[in-house]
C-alpha cells in the first residue's frame, strides 16, 4: 500500500503532460511510497499517446467522454488506497522534494494538522518564473497534501462545480479541518492562454454559485 497519491486529471494538454509527469516521477521520495494516478478525460489531442510512453510508472483512468474535471477528481480519489491525497494539474509540475517534504510535515505534526499546502511559484509557458505567492493569501487547488479520509468524508469534489471546484472543496474542508502552511515554494503554476482559469465569463458565474453557499 501507498503512502500518497497523486492525482492528475488531463484533458488535452498534450503540450503539458509529459513535464509534469517526469516532475513527479523524478520525486526524491522513495518511488515505493506513492503512485500517480492520472485520469484521462475524454481527451482528443496525443494526451494520451504521452502518456502511454511512461509505462506502468503511472497508472491511467479513461473516461470514455469529457466529463468534467471535479467528476475526474474523483474517480481518482475514488481508485486511491492511500492514507494522503495530492493533485497536480497536468499543465503544471512540482519540485523534486514536493512529495518528500509534504508528506514529512504532516506526518511529523499528524496530531495537529489535518492538511499540507505549499507556496507556489507562478511560471510562463518558458517556465520563466514570474513570481512567488503564499498558499494562504492566494490558495489554490493544487500543491496540498490532504488525509484521504477527510475528503471522502466531506463527499470530495462537488461535480456541479465545473470551475471554481476548489475553493468549494476548501469552503467545506475549512470548516471542519485546517489546513496549515509550508513556507517552500514547491508547485510550479503554469499560465497560459488555455488556463480554465482565463475563462472568465464562466469564474464569474460559479464565483456567484459559491457565495450562495
Amino acid at each position: 500500500m501507498f503512502k500518497v497519491s497523486v492525482i492528475i486529471p488531463c484533458y488535452n494538454h498534450e503540450k503539458f503532460i509529459g513535464r509534469c509527469l517526469r516532475s513527479i516521477l523524478d520525486q526524491s521520495l522513495n518511488k515505493k511510497q506513492y503512485e500517480v494516478i492520472v485520469v484521462d478525460d475524454g481527451s482528443s489531442d496525443n494526451s494520451s499517446k504521452v502518456m502511454k510512453t511512461f509505462g506502468n510508472l503511472i497508472k491511467i483512468i479513461t473516461n470514455k467522454k469529457n466529463k468534467g474535471l471535479p467528476h475526474s477528481l474523483n474517480t481518482g480519489i475514488r481508485s486511491s488506497k492511500s492514507k494522503y491525497i495530492v493533485r497536480l494539474d497536468s499543465d503544471d509540475y512540482v519540485n523534486r522534494d514536493f512529495l518528500s517534504f509534504l508528506l514529512q510535515y504532516i506526518e511529523q505534526n499528524s496530531n495537529t494538522i489535518d492538511a499540507v499546502a505549499c507556496d507556489y511559484l507562478v511560471v510562463n509557458d518558458q517556465e520563466e518564473v514570474l513570481r512567488r505567492e503564499n498558499c494562504e493569501k492566494k490558495p489554490i487547488g493544487c500543491g496540498i497534501i490532504f488525509k484521504t479520509s477527510h475528503l471522502i468524508k466531506l463527499g470530495l469534489y462537488n461535480e456541479s462545480f465545473l470551475l471554481k471546484e476548489e475553493v468549494e472543496l476548501r469552503k467545506r474542508y475549512e470548516q471542519n479541518y485546517k489546513i496549515s502552511r509550508l513556507q517552500l515554494p514547491l508547485y510550479r503554476y503554469r499560465r497560459h492562454e488555455k488556463n480554465i482559469t482565463n475563462n472568465k465569463k464562466k469564474l464569474k458565474k460559479f464565483t456567484k454559485l459559491l457565495k450562495r453557499k
